[in-house]
């Protein structure tokens, strides 16, 4: 069972031009996207795959308003643990330690850990 992060998005509409498109895909996903009480705070509830498919759809968007959100994410793959780092190098078909880096935010001591305990090194 994948872990479900609960991220809070403070502003999110005031801070995000054209957040109907951006909500629209986050809900694609299968995220649970919802306003906090009556604030103009939102919360994200997603998966460490969702999230990522979200990252990538604001990266190769070109609304600059988007940015912050992305960052925003990209600061959740940071609390990844040891055993989501494994299923997502087991998922990769060329695993280096670039490529694991880039895919998972981690470090590179993490990349080569995990890398040696796929490859049976550890």
């Amino acid at each position: 069972m994948d872990k479900i992060n609960c991220i809070t998005l403070p502003s999110f509409l005031r801070r995000t031009m054209k957040a109907y498109a951006l909500k629209a895909f986050i809900r694609q996903q299968g995220c649970e996207l919802k306003r906090i009480g009556r604030s103009r705070n939102w919360l994200l509830k997603a998966n460490f795959d969702q999230l990522q498919a979200i990252t990538d759809f604001i990266d190769n968007a070109s609304e600059p308003s988007w940015a912050w959100l992305s960052k925003l994410l990209n600061k959740q793959y940071q609390d990844l643990s040891h055993d989501e780092l494994l299923r997502i190098g087991s998922m990769l078909t060329e695993i280096t330690v670039g490529n694991l880096i880039a895919k998972s935010h981690c470090t590179i001591a993490q990349a080569r850990r995990v890398i040696d305990e796929l490859e049976g090194l550890d």
